[in-house]
This record gives C-alpha cells, sequence and structure tokens, in this order.
C-alpha cells in the first residue's frame, strides 16, 4: 500500500484551479474498489472505460465533483458519510452524467472568468458554495452583475436536475438499485434542514444546486419504477467498501477518534483495519502490528494487508522485515506500481547496496506504468544517485518536481538530464518532454499576470 501511509502519501498537486489546493490521496486497494465500483456505470454512460478516472480527493467535505476532462473527484468526507458502496455508486453516476453533458465546458462558456474555475458537483452545495461556482458567483456580484448571476445560477441548477435524470439512466443500465441513491439525498436533505434551509427559502433560488428535497421527488418514481430497484446490492463491493471506508477513517482522524469508533471490543476486518491506522499513527507500533497479524491470521495472502504490515515494519525502523511482506504483496498484484513504490522504498531503506538493483528495477517498473508516481521517481532518484548515474538521477527529480508544480526546478533538471544522457535514448527523449512541459507552464503562468 502506497497510499495513506504517512510517509507514502502523495501529495500531488493538479494544474486545474480549485484542484490544485486540495492533495490526492492514492492507495492501490482503494483506488481497485474505485474503479471496480465505476466500471458498470462507465459501461452504460458509453465513455471508454480507459479515459475515465475516479480520483479521491483529502478533504472532509461530502462532496464529490468534476473538473476538465474526464475524470471524477470525489470526497474522503464522501466516503465517510456514505453507508454503502451502493450509495457512492449512485453519487458517481451523477457526476459521469455531468461529463457526458459536457457540463464543464459549457460552465466555461457561460463566465468569463472561467480560467480553469470549473467545479460542478453532486451535492447541492452542502458544506459550502465550491470554490469555482463560489468566485464566479461572488465576482458577478462585485461588478453588479446580477442579471449574469441569476442567469449562471439557473444555467447551474439545469444542470443538475439533467445530471440527475442521466445518473438514473446509467444505474439502471447497470442493472443497480438507485435505493442507495435515494438513501445518500435523504441524509443531505436532513442536513439541509438542520442547517436552516427550506424549499420555501428564497435562498434556495440563490445557489447553484436544487436543494435534496427537490432531487428527491423527482427521483424517487423513477427509481422505484426502474426494474432494478429490487436488485441486490453487491455483497462483495459491500465488504470491500466497508474496509476502504475504515482504512481511510484510521489514516485520516485523529487517533482517540478512531479507537472510541472501533473499540477493541470489535474484532471485525474493517475495525482491526482501522485500528491498526490508528495505533501506527499513535507510535503504538507492537499494537498495530498485532491488528495486522490478526487481519493476516484470517487472509494469509490479502496483498493490502501484507502492504499495511510491511509500511509499518518499515517506518519502525526495520525495513529488512519489511520485506517479505512487500514483495509478496508485489507479487500478489503483479507489481501494482503504488505497492511497489513501497517495496522499492524499503529496499532501499536497508542500505544495502545489494539490494539496489533490485530497488531500479521495481520502481521503473512502477513509474513506467503509474508516470503520477512523485514518490516512486523520489525513490528512482536515490538509486541512481547512489550509483553515481547523476543525469537519470537529475531526470527523476524533474518529474517529481512536474508534478509538484516546481516548475523552474522542474526545468533546470530536465535540461541539465538531456545534457548528459545518451541522445536518443528513451530518457533523453523524457528530459526533453519534461523540459517542454516545464517551459509551457511556465509561460503560462507568465501570461497570466
Amino acid at each position: 500500500m502506497v497510499a495513506y501511509a504517512l510517509a507514502l502519501l502523495a501529495a500531488l498537486m493538479m494544474a486545474a484551479g480549485p484542484v490544485a489546493a486540495q492533495s490526492i490521496l492514492r492507495d492501490a486497494e482503494t483506488e481497485a474498489l474505485l474503479n471496480d465500483m465505476a466500471a458498470p456505470l462507465i459501461e452504460a454512460s458509453e465513455l471508454e472505460p480507459g479515459n475515465v478516472d475516479i480520483v479521491l480527493i483529502n478533504d472532509p467535505s461530502i462532496n464529490a465533483f468534476v473538473a476538465g476532462g474526464q475524470v471524477v473527484y470525489v470526497h474522503a468526507g464522501l466516503l465517510n458519510a456514505a453507508e454503502t458502496a451502493n450509495e457512492v455508486q449512485g453519487v458517481i453516476a451523477h457526476e459521469l452524467g455531468h461529463i457526458t453533458a459536457g457540463h464543464v465546458v459549457r460552465f466555461g462558456e457561460r463566465t468569463s472568468s472561467a480560467q480553469g474555475i470549473t467545479l460542478l458537483s453532486l451535492l447541492l452545495g452542502v458544506g459550502a458554495a465550491l470554490a469555482g461556482a463560489g468566485d464566479a458567483a461572488i465576482g458577478a456580484v462585485l461588478a453588479g452583475q446580477q442579471a449574469a448571476l441569476g442567469s449562471f445560477l439557473a444555467f447551474n441548477r439545469n444542470q443538475e436536475a439533467a445530471t440527475d435524470l442521466a445518473g438514473a439512466r446509467y444505474l439502471s443500465g447497470a442493472g443497480i438499485s438507485g435505493r442507495g441513491s435515494l438513501t445518500f439525498f435523504e441524509r443531505l436533505r436532513n442536513l439541509e434542514i438542520r442547517r436552516g434551509f427550506s424549499q420555501a427559502d428564497e435562498a434556495a433560488y440563490g445557489r447553484t444546486h436544487p436543494l435534496a428535497g427537490d432531487r428527491l421527488q423527482t427521483l424517487r418514481d423513477l427509481y422505484e419504477a426502474d426494474p432494478a430497484w429490487d436488485a441486490p446490492d453487491d455483497p462483495d463491493l459491500q465488504e470491500r467498501f466497508l474496509r476502504v471506508r475504515s482504512k481511510l477513517y484510521g489514516y485520516l482522524a485523529e487517533p482517540h477518534r478512531t479507537l472510541n469508533l472501533y473499540p477493541d471490543t470489535d474484532t471485525s476486518v474493517p475495525a482491526r483495519y482501522a485500528r491498526a491506522y490508528a495505533f501506527h499513527k499513535d507510535a503504538q507500533m507492537d499494537r498495530a502490528l498485532a491488528e495486522t497479524e490478526a487481519l493476516l491470521a484470517m487472509e494469509p495472502d490479502n496483498p493490502y494487508f501484507l502492504e499495511v504490515e510491511g509500511q509499518i515494519l518499515l517506518e519502525s525502523g526495520r525495513p529488512e522485515d519489511a520485506l517479505v511482506p512487500l514483495r509478496r504483496a508485489t507479487e500478489i498484484t503483479l507489481n501494482h506500481p503504488l505497492i511497489a513504490g513501497i517495496f522499492g522504498h524499503a529496499l532501499i531503506a536497508t542500505e544495502d547496496q545489494k539490494n539496489f538493483a533490485e530497488a531500479e528495477r521495481v520502481l521503473r517498473a512502477a513509474v513506467a506504468r503509474d508516470r503520477f508516481n512523485p514518490f516512486a521517481w523520489y525513490q528512482l532518484g536515490v538509486v541512481y544517485a547512489a550509483r553515481g548515474d547523476i543525469p537519470r538521477a537529475r531526470l527523476a527529480s524533474a518529474e517529481q518536481q512536474v508534478m509538484s508544480r516546481r516548475y523552474p526546478e522542474a526545468l533546470r533538471n530536465a535540461q541539465a538530464a538531456e545534457a548528459g544522457l545518451p541522445v536518443g535514448s528513451t530518457d533523453w527523449i523524457r528530459a526533453q518532454d519534461v523540459a517542454l512541459q516545464a517551459r509551457s507552464e511556465l509561460e503560462r503562468i507568465r501570461d497570466a499576470r
């Protein structure tokens, strides 16, 4: 697991406006779950499966959005608030509707200040007006353009209503019940009521999304009449969801909160998963390892249990001991790039030069399959520097820096790498590409000033 580990969390900053202020959580198990939940919905939407990404954002608010391209961003707070995988599938179906309708592009066409600020969310503004929509609305008010503001809000409300219907079609086409979607909206409506909103509120006309009650009224008859209404939830997806949700909670929450929610008397897999992270964060390594050993006693070949045990051993200063579970996890997952990344880190952390050749093979394979893995690039740079291959070490640094939006450093390192690499080699060509990307971003930033 490369994911929620303190040392391995990828704080990958995206270039698109509001998303750039939030970090992305990378985890092999979580990404596999989200992809499997989304796959039948993507097929029903007739989007190309390989072109749609589901990305987890480190944000506690209950939200999901699209912001350009075929990417659905899901907040960690949404997973924590949901009780079933079916509820999350309802969210994903809705967001796919925004993508197929081209709402992000159309939003950009209707706002004069839409330089990359295009957040269109599922959730009716619970937790605040989204960054892009809020900025556009505030800008219109400050300029005294009430007419423009009214047009924008009406347009966004129409989008949400149309996208609700599109999401319902995709759920139906995938044979997935809309029960979870209704349950989730009901929970949101209760939030609205506690916050003092009502359908009669004039404020309802000044919000970018319809109230949850309006949407429930529209969707209930549609879902209940659908042949998929009585379709049972997938028990495997539900079990995986409960594990991922507890794992995420254990990583993000304060340890005492996790231990209150998942007391020692709860011996379920999700509870042990959450406690393993809580004890790890609280530097109670023996207790953390006791939880992972209990998990592995139940499922000895679960790669994600092996991964978290290896991670705890590694971060406890026992990299040699971490090699066994991490190597096994890497083998079982056929060299999953995120898991391979932490395995490569453990090989380097042994400080045994005999392990560095294996670390290079593992890390090169990892970044070849997933270039957006800054931690793996950093570790690969360590290997290159240790053997005196400075041009490739600088290329690895440039790869990491361009993802972190550190464009001046990325450009310098890419140019230095290009100068020292064999002309025409794969790495030489890649150094040119990274330099071009960094230079283009610097020019874009300069022109925007």
